[in-house]
Order: structure tokens, then sequence, then C-alpha cells
């Protein structure tokens, strides 16, 4: 039964407080910042080529389980304001060792994430460098998997934005704000040029590959479901929002509105762009390319304002960055507090801020992003991120069902119509994945499983002591 031990939440000692500092307007600007990144400026395009028009419902259909899953994160958030997400949550409500299977899959999302959009900023500050005359030696652009040494610039802006992060959470959500602000400037800009060339007839035929989830060559998952699933990327990214419980002002209001307020934005801005790119030009003829949005107004007689675009997208890029090595940083922060890493990690600076466990975490990315090939495994994260979400799903049910009388400051409207939805919908996006991400996610857990048995089930016996 030790498996199954719930961990109580209590006040932390003066040395592991963080600062509360940030109110909802911040909250909101970190999800969008997390959640409009390089999944709508890239992957409108990969969706587009699996689904055909329909890619605007297979955003519909993916921004639908994550609205569940945003609503089921939203009461957990309020009910239990405490750092660590869904970690913090199941380790509550549902047990220790499956609240070690959650925070091992965020720590493969969360590493992921930041390590494969640091090595796409990087491709883009090389060319941006380049065109400005200065040569970044290729040795230094990529890591060993592409035929270099170590991805330099990579490296470089995880350094920053760990350093932004360590200088103080006010100060980073700030910066973090104006950015989102260009992101937004940015796709209104693209809507504004591209809307008025709508054409209702590259919308036919609206499903060429169905609803389902086909498999084509290679493995690839066609179809809205198929193209749904790894547009799925381009939606998460609210939930770090619930790693800042412990610093934000007021938590049982902010946390709620920053959670919900961020995705119905989020979906928002996506169903018009997608509706925007669609219509503007036939799916055939951008869903293949790597900057689907700049290509687009390229052929639209619009290449000045595709790169500014392509400029704004390079400027703004680190919003991404910055909110998934804030939530990474805290959900281990919290896995230090409960000893499943070295407790000394967990002293907070006279800022405020975790520092130690920033930089550790910074380290831990940087070397996956300067050094480790990405192209593959880099879907991995989809799976870690559908784990966290059934998780929570199944927090909100068995806390309905055990304590229904406890406080909660934000209910999930029919939770127990949104919750199994939230369950079922990121179950059956798991089974859309390729087969080969499926079997690498379920060997990453039971590696997890290895090392929680081996030495972090005796770390946190020595912690509750």
């Amino acid at each position: 039964m030790s498996l199954l031990r719930r961990k109580t939440i209590h006040a932390q000692p003066p040395e592991q407080q963080l600062a509360r500092t940030l109110s909802w307007p911040h909250l909101v600007a970190l999800g969008v910042g997390a959640i409009v990144g390089t999944g709508i400026l890239t992957l409108i395009g990969v969706g587009a080529d699996r689904a055909g028009p329909a890619v605007i419902l297979a955003f519909v259909v993916a921004g639908a389980i994550c609205a569940c899953a945003a609503l089921c994160y939203a009461e957990m958030a309020t009910m239990i304001p405490a750092s660590g997400s869904a970690y913090t949550y199941s380790y509550a409500t549902l047990g220790e060792v499956i609240a070690w299977v959650v925070g091992w899959s965020l720590i493969l999302e969360y590493s992921l994430v930041v390590s494969t959009v640091a090595v796409g900023w990087s491709g883009y500050a090389v060319g941006f460098l380049k065109g400005l005359g200065v040569t970044v030696p290729a040795a230094l652009a990529n890591g060993p998997g592409l035929g270099g040494v170590v991805n330099l610039p990579a490296v470089a802006i995880i350094a920053l934005v760990a350093g932004l992060l360590m200088l103080g959470t006010r100060e980073s959500a700030r910066v973090n704000t104006v950015l989102v602000l260009i992101k937004i400037v940015t796709l209104a800009l693209f809507v504004g040029v591209a809307l008025p060339h709508f054409d209702a007839a590259n919308l036919h035929p609206f499903t060429p590959y169905g609803f389902g989830s086909p498999t084509g060559a290679g493995g690839v998952k066609y179809g809205v479901m198929g193209a749904a699933a790894i547009i799925f990327f381009a939606f998460y990214g609210f939930d770090a929002i619930s790693t800042a419980a412990e610093e934000a002002k007021n938590p049982e209001r902010d946390l709620a509105i920053g959670i919900v307020g961020s995705m119905l934005a989020c979906t928002a801005i996506y169903m018009i762009v997608a509706t925007a790119a669609v219509g503007a030009l036939s799916y055939m003829r951008f869903g293949s390319s790597p900057e689907p949005l700049a290509l687009i107004l390229r052929e639209l007689g619009q290449p000045k304002v595709a790169t500014v675009i392509a400029a704004a997208a390079a400027v703004a890029l680190p919003t991404v960055l910055l909110a998934f090595l804030y939530g990474q940083s805290r959900i281990f922060l919290v896995m230090a507090r409960d000893g499943f890493l070295p407790q000394a990690l967990a002293k907070v600076s006279k800022r405020g801020v975790p520092a130690r466990i920033t930089a550790m975490t910074a380290v831990f990315v940087a070397v996956i992003a300067g050094l480790a090939p990405l192209d593959v495994i880099a879907s991995l994260a989809n799976a870690g991120t559908l784990c966290a979400f059934v998780a929570v799903a199944a927090c909100v049910l068995v806390s309905r069902r055990r304590d229904p009388d406890a406080r909660r400051p934000f209910r999930t409207p029919f939770a127990f119509v949104v919750a199994p939805l939230a369950i079922l919908g990121c179950l059956y996006l798991f089974t859309s994945l390729q087969v080969r991400t499926q079997v690498a996610f379920l060997g990453w857990n039971a590696l997890g499983l290895l090392v929680y048995f081996l030495y972090a089930r005796s770390r946190a016996e020595i912690a509750r002591a």
C-alpha cells in the first residue's frame, strides 16, 4: 500500500517559499506564450498535409480535448494551489507511484519541448546571422546527429532564458508579455493579408482522407484524427500555468482565469489562422512546407510580409522556452522537496525564485539540445502530455467521489462528463500516434519505474521521516 500513499499539501518552510508576484494577466500571457509557438507556425502545414482542408476540424477536435483537460486542470489547480502541476495533483489524490509516472512523463514532455524549440530557434538565428554576413561554423550550429560537435546557439538561448528566470519571476513575466503581444500582432498581420484571398474552392474536397486515422506509408497517420494527434502539440502549454500556483497573488482566482482564458484565446486564434490559411491557398501547395504561413504569403505576392512574419516568429519564439523551462524547473523543485531529487535544490534565492533548480534544469535541457538528435524522439512530448492530462482528469473524478464536500474555488462544469471525455479523447489521440512513438513512451516509463524502485522510493521514505 506504500506505493499508493498520498501526499499531504502543507505550507513550505521560509527557505523554500516562492515569491507571489504573478496576477492573472501574467498567467494568461504565460499560457498564450507557451501554446502559440512553433505549433501554429509549422504544424498547420503538417496537419493540412494529413487532413486536407479538414485541418480546421482537426484543430476543433484537438482544442475540444484540450479544453476538457484545461477545465480539469483549473479545478485541481485552485483546489490544490501548490507547484508541481499534474505531478502534485496525482501525489495528493492517486498515490505515489502514479505521481512518479506522471512526473517522469512531464520530465519527458518539458525537456523535449524546450530542447526541440531551442534547436528550431537556432536554425532561425543561424540563418539570420548569415544574412548579416556572420557565418556560424557548421560544427557549432549542429549536434553530433547532424554532423556537428554542439549546437551552440541552442545552448546559448537556453542559458539566456534561464538567466532571465533566475533574475526574477515578475521580470521574466513582463518580458514574456511583450513577446506574446508581438506573436499575436504577427498572426493578426497574416490573417489580415490572407483572408481577403479566401476562395471556397480551396476547401474541396474537405476531408480527402476521411475522419479517422488511416495509416499511410511509413506508419504515418492521416485523416482528421491523425492530424489532430499531431496538431495536439500546438495546444498544450496551458499546464505550465498550473506550475505557477505558489507564485500567483490570488491562486484561487488567477489560476482558473489563466488556464481557461489562455485556452479560449488560443483556440480562437488557431481557428482564425487555419481558416485564413486553407482558404487562401490549396493545402496541396503548402502542406509539406516547414514554413507554411510564410509560403502562403509569398504565393500571394507578399514576400516582404512573409519576411516580417518569419523575423517576428524568431524573436518571439523564446516565450515557449520561457514557459516550459519555467514549468519544468517548478516540477523539479517539488520533486526535490519530496525527496526524489536532492533537497538542497529546493532552496530559493533572495529574489524568491528557485535559482539552483533552474540552473540544473537549464544544464539538463541544454545538453539535450546541444548534443542529442531530436528528429524522431520529439514526438514523444505528445505522449508525455497525454499521460499528464489523463491523470489530472482522473484526479477530478477520484476527488469528487472521495471528498465531495471539499472546497473547490473552481468547479469543472459537468465534471462526470467533461473528465471522462478528456480521458477518452487523450487515449484516442495516443492510439493515433505512430507505433514507434507509443513503444518508445512505454519504454521510457519502464525505465522510470526502474529508477523509482531502485532509487527514488527510498529517498521519498527518508524525506518523510
